[in-house]
């Protein structure tokens, strides 16, 4: 099975501006889908931008509202497979928002939509409703890629629930921000080792509002390493998920197999 090439959008776009915002994924699902890439993710909240106030509710939308007919409109027309974060509007509920990121497949179908689960902040947690569903998959060229939201993957249950699932893929749009960067830098690459998967952090960048993305989006990969890395700036990073690198280092890695889950029950 080939490696599934994934390209990492580092862009804060333009926040209160799903237009303009899809323009940039068009753009960069053009350049990715030339590098031969079979994957695009974008940041969280890229659809509309994250530190938008009211714009939440204003810009909230179903999972196959109008921006998300464009993103999968996009990635039919490059060929590859697309997640983005945005505001996803319950449609039997419309008061309700959550935080979430949807992934089409290259023929422009829905894959998968997942709604974070834990919210971070004052502002997250009076914008948004968590969900409640920690582990949604899906199969893309043969491996299993698992969705989280930026502070899910802080926490080492949601992420062992993903390899205990199957998940060889673990994608995370963030918004991850100053002072936190060691997170970018060193908790997802630790995370990928621990749980023997790839995971790709694709961040914002730049001042937005209150805060300030940090930018450092990386693909982790199981043995430790990283197999790409962007700056601070914007940018459009690639790298290869290896399915034979991953059955190597699950080989090699005894951590899943030597788990000893009736020691943990007072963890939960």
């Amino acid at each position: 099975m080939p490696p599934l090439r994934t390209a990492l959008l580092q862009s804060s776009g333009h926040p209160g501006d799903p237009a303009r915002n899809l323009k940039v994924l068009d753009a960069a699902a053009e350049r990715a889908a030339a590098d031969g890439a079979g994957l695009l993710i974008a940041p969280e909240m890229f659809l509309t931008g994250y530190a938008i106030g009211d714009g939440v509710q204003e810009l909230a939308e179903p999972a196959d509202g109008p921006g998300g007919q464009v993103a999968a409109a996009i990635a039919a027309a490059h060929g590859l497979a697309v997640l983005y974060g945005y505001p996803e509007r319950d449609q039997a509920r419309p008061e309700v928002v959550y935080n979430s990121a949807r992934l089409v497949g290259p023929d422009g179908t829905e894959l998968a939509n997942y709604r974070k689960t834990h919210l971070f902040g004052c502002f997250e947690r009076d914008a948004f409703t968590p969900g409640d569903t920690p582990v949604v998959q899906a199969d893309l060229g043969g491996l299993t890629v698992g969705i989280l939201i930026c502070y899910d993957v802080e926490f080492p249950e949601n992420v062992r629930a993903h390899a205990l699932a199957g998940t060889d893929l673990l994608v995370v749009p963030t918004a991850q921000m100053h002072p936190f960067q060691f997170v970018a830098e060193s908790l997802v690459p630790v995370r990928a080792f621990e749980s023997q998967m790839y995971i790709a952090y694709v961040n914002r960048t730049g001042p937005e509002g209150e805060f300030d993305f940090v930018g450092l989006s990386c693909l982790a990969s199981p043995d430790g390493t990283t197999r790409t890395r962007a700056g601070r700036a914007e940018e459009l990073v690639i790298g290869d998920a290896d399915p034979e690198l991953l059955a190597a280092s699950r080989t090699t890695n005894p951590y899943l197999r030597d788990r000893r889950p009736g020691l943990y029950g007072a963890l939960t």
